[in-house]
């Protein structure tokens, strides 16, 4: 028993030696060998072809340019072109959106989101309105500013419907409730 410790002991000891030796040449990346591939700017971007980036030589990793694809890709060209894409800005919180003049909220999609933090801001919580292309004004509950949804996406969009032409009704909001006068 004595003997088959130490001879576990030593063995931990000993320094294994690798049977192959690797020189750092070996797995260094080359950039001789990288080939001089040409990145498409934002405004040659003109289809969604356009949108696949190039990939990575073999045997190196790539960076986000190489390898995103669709939006990411986009916003990506965007960002080094400085074009915001998705128009990051704040929404306009200086003044109180009413019926007639309300603030409007860009969307390229279906459905949008909005936080509403009241007029002057952050006179009040968080409150999140929902708007979509059929439904596209919602007033806030709590301070009454209006938010109107401005669709910027493509015309002939094949996938509108979502299935909702199968009986599907949109469920009912307090705003189906007031009186047309009050609006």
């Amino acid at each position: 028993m004595l003997l088959q410790r130490s001879a576990l002991a030593i063995a931990r000891r000993v320094a294994v030696a690798p049977a192959v030796r690797r020189s750092l040449a070996t797995s260094a990346v080359r950039r001789d060998a990288v080939p001089d591939t040409k990145i498409k700017g934002i405004k040659e971007v003109k289809t969604v072809d356009d949108l696949f980036g190039p990939g990575a030589p073999a045997g190196t990793v790539p960076t986000d340019v190489e390898q995103s694809t669709g939006l990411e890709r986009l916003e990506i060209l965007g960002k080094m072109e400085s074009v915001d894409v998705f128009d990051m800005r704040p929404l306009d919180a200086s003044r109180l959106g009413t019926l007639s003049n309300p603030v409007l909220v860009r969307s390229a999609g279906e459905e949008q989101f909005a936080g509403c933090t009241g007029v002057p801001a952050d006179s009040h919580n968080v409150i999140w309105l929902g708007m979509t292309r059929e439904r596209p004004v919602e007033r806030c509950p709590e301070c009454g500013s209006v938010y109107k949804m401005e669709y910027v996406g493509p015309q002939e969009d094949h996938h509108h419907d979502h299935g909702h032409g199968h009986g599907w009704k949109e469920p009912k909001t307090m705003a189906d409730y007031v009186k047309p006068e009050y609006w």
